[in-house]
């Protein structure tokens, strides 16, 4: 497994992967510290409720989702972001088509493929 990524990441080069039902993710910059993912919401896809032992902040490119994190549920919009504590229980719901921008540290090993 590669332990960072390239210098640029140009986005018609980066594959989109399958991350659920509705879902797709494109896994730009990263090394063992931090890891940057642009992920794609079809209308009425669910992120699953889950936790990890990463930090997570995340920014809402486009679209609607509702966010539910420790329990807490908001609905955010273009220009809001969210915080996940490592191992706090989170999920959306995508009320309205769009992108998230999600880092994560340290780097998700598990989003790169083998």
């Amino acid at each position: 497994m590669k332990t960072r990524s390239e210098i640029y990441q140009i986005e018609k080069e980066t594959a989109w992967e399958p991350a659920g039902e509705g879902i797709t993710r494109q896994v730009m910059a990263y090394d063992g510290q931090l890891m940057l993912v642009k992920v794609k919401f079809e209308k009425g896809a669910v992120g699953a409720p889950h936790t990890h032992y990463h930090s997570q902040a995340s920014y809402i490119v486009s679209g609607k989702f509702e966010l539910t994190i420790g329990g807490e549920t908001r609905i955010l919009e273009p220009g809001d972001g969210y915080y996940v504590e490592p191992d706090q229980l989170h999920g959306a719901v995508c009320l309205e088509a769009g992108v998230l921008i999600d880092t994560f540290s340290p780097m998700r090993a598990d989003f790169l493929k083998k």
